[in-house]
C-alpha cells in the first residue's frame, strides 16, 4: 500500500515538506492570482516557513517565496512527495 497523503489542504503540511499540486478550489480574482503565480496543478510546493502566529505561510512555488493566508492555502489541494 502507499503511503502518499493525497488530495489533503496545503494548509496541512509541515515547514520543510514538500508537495504537488492537485488541484486549486478557488473562485473569480484570488484564482486568477495564485495561477498567474505559477501554482497550477502538477507544480511543485514547498512549505518553507510560518509566522509566529501561524498565518500567514511561506511556500515555495517556482523558486519564488510565497506568503498565503491559511484560508487561502486551505482551498489548495496537493499529495505530499
Amino acid at each position: 500500500m502507499n503511503n502518499v497523503l493525497t488530495n489533503i489542504p496545503l494548509s496541512t503540511i509541515g515547514i520543510g515538506s514538500m508537495c504537488q499540486i492537485v488541484s486549486l478550489n478557488l473562485q473569480g480574482l484570488l484564482r486568477r492570482r495564485i495561477l498567474d503565480l505559477g501554482m497550477v496543478p502538477g507544480t511543485p510546493v514547498q512549505c518553507i516557513r510560518k509566522s509566529p502566529a501561524g498565518d500567514p505561510v511561506a511556500y515555495m512555488v517556482r523558486d519564488t517565496l510565497i506568503a498565503l493566508r491559511r484560508e487561502d492555502a486551505s482551498q489548495i489541494n496537493v499529495n505530499l512527495m
